[in-house]
């Protein structure tokens, strides 16, 4: 039988008369002499193997961990191809969205839109009131980044609406010394009571004078105690791609409020398809995050040209710099519209298209007023006798020489209000008094 047991022997003494024989010194009152050691012998058996794994050398050591390396590299490099194709796969499946920033409401998923329809809100309403947003001509003057600062943060307001799901939180903007605050619709939405916050840390409660979820705006009206500083409007109209554009909001809630962030207007009249329609915006570069919904998009001389509502974003690859605001030219007569009827009809509307008209008889032809080319059916327009060739020289008390002197003339007018035209028809003048309508694509 095969035993797997050596047998190794004991140390040897070498007995009197052996050449290594020495002898024993007594040993002390503590053992041993000091710096004296016993010396022994000890004969290995011939027989012993020796158990001990040789040790690699150095350059196999060095192979082993370039092969350990090179088998490291070649995994990540098949997960990443994994994950490309993965998401090559999905790519039209999942497309990219954008995003509204205003609720800040726990447990919202990372990525999301606004639902088919907005939340009713049931915040008490204001009193309607027939109020005009003036939007400031540009002046072409640039002020400093603090400077802009110093003069838009005073308007910069927070916006807490309570839902029963929680609290939204955005921003708005002081449009009027005496309570007026415009912000996001989405920002409110669903909210059953509504808290302003001010730049100097005072707390009103708001009443809602109205809000409407195609334009994503919304105006508030609260009481002061003393008059608000309100921000300055300028025309949108005026904007240019590549001009300094600055964002000024709330950020994330209530402790970031006053945030401002920089950038550039990258392009204009953006159309953005969203949950509730079509939306013609401002793109900027200037950052936003959750909490900038209702907030400022101003220009380098001090004026708000926007509203900020979204940015855009997608779950499959990283977007920056891609920021939206709507534009002061369809604030105006929204915000307008939200005061005095507390809902937006659209814009007020004759019912009719026309293009300049020109007086032929003249040497040199020169533009007489606004040709109609068409009148729609089941507007005012046509039920007051308005023909295709008739020419409109005078609007609401103005004279009119051309199309845009005609749109101008409804400037301040409301879905419902009756407009005086002055018509010539042939070599006669004739008188119409037309009600504005809600609808339609006509002047």
């Amino acid at each position: 039988m095969r035993r797997d047991h050596y047998h190794i022997p004991s140390s040897v003494t070498p007995e009197e008369g052996h050449p290594d024989w020495r002898p024993t010194p007594a040993p002390g009152p503590y053992g041993s002499l000091p710096g004296e050691k016993t010396r022994q012998t000890q004969t290995p058996s011939p027989r012993t193997p020796d158990f001990r794994r040789p040790r690699p050398s150095r350059a196999r050591m060095k192979r082993g961990a370039l092969r350990g390396f090179a088998l490291s590299l070649c995994l990540i490099l098949l997960l990443s191809g994994a994950g490309l194709c993965y998401r090559l796969s999905l790519g039209d499946r999942l497309s990219d969205f954008t995003l509204p920033w205003g609720a800040l409401i726990p447990e919202l998923p990372v990525w999301w839109d606004w639902p088919q329809e907005l939340p009713y809100t049931s915040v008490p309403p204001a009193a309607p009131e027939r109020r005009s947003l003036p939007l400031a001509a540009s002046t072409g003057e640039s002020l400093t980044p603090q400077e802009i600062y110093q003069q838009v943060s005073p308007a910069i307001v927070g916006i807490r609406a309570y839902t029963q799901e929680g609290t939204s939180l955005g921003t708005g903007v002081v449009m009027s010394s005496d309570g007026y605050i415009i912000t996001n619709a989405h920002v409110i939405a669903g909210g059953t009571r509504l808290e302003i916050l001010f730049s100097d840390g005072q707390r009103l409660e708001a009443l809602l004078a109205g809000y409407d979820a195609g334009t994503d705006l919304a105006v508030l009206k609260t009481q002061p105690e003393a008059p608000l500083t309100p921000a300055q409007f300028g025309s949108s109209d005026s904007l240019t791609v590549g001009e300094s554009a600055y964002a000024i909001g709330n950020p994330l809630g209530e402790e970031l409020r006053g945030t401002m962030t920089d950038g550039i207007i990258s392009a204009i009249d953006r159309d953005l398809s969203t949950q509730q329609g079509t939306m013609t915006l401002i793109q900027t570069t200037a950052a936003l995050n959750p909490g900038n919904s209702g907030g400022a998009l101003v220009n380098a001389g001090g004026q708000v040209v926007g509203i900020t509502n979204m940015k855009m974003a997608s779950p499959l690859q990283p977007i920056e710099a891609l920021g939206f605001a709507i534009p002061t030219a369809l604030v105006k007569p929204v915000a307008e519209q939200l005061m005095a009827l507390g809902e937006y009809l659209g814009q007020p509307m004759l019912g009719i298209r026309v293009q300049n008209a020109y007086d032929a008889s003249l040497p040199t032809p020169a533009p007489m007023g606004a040709l109609i080319v068409e009148v729609e059916e089941d507007t005012d327009a046509f039920a007051q006798g308005l023909l295709p060739g008739d020419v409109i020289v005078r609007a609401g008390g103005r004279a009119v020489t051309s199309t845009e002197e005609l749109s101008a003339a409804k400037e301040g007018l409301l879905p419902g209000d009756l407009m005086m035209l002055q018509l010539l028809r042939g070599d006669k003048l004739r008188w119409a008094a037309v009600t504005l309508g809600p609808k339609g694509d006509a002047e």
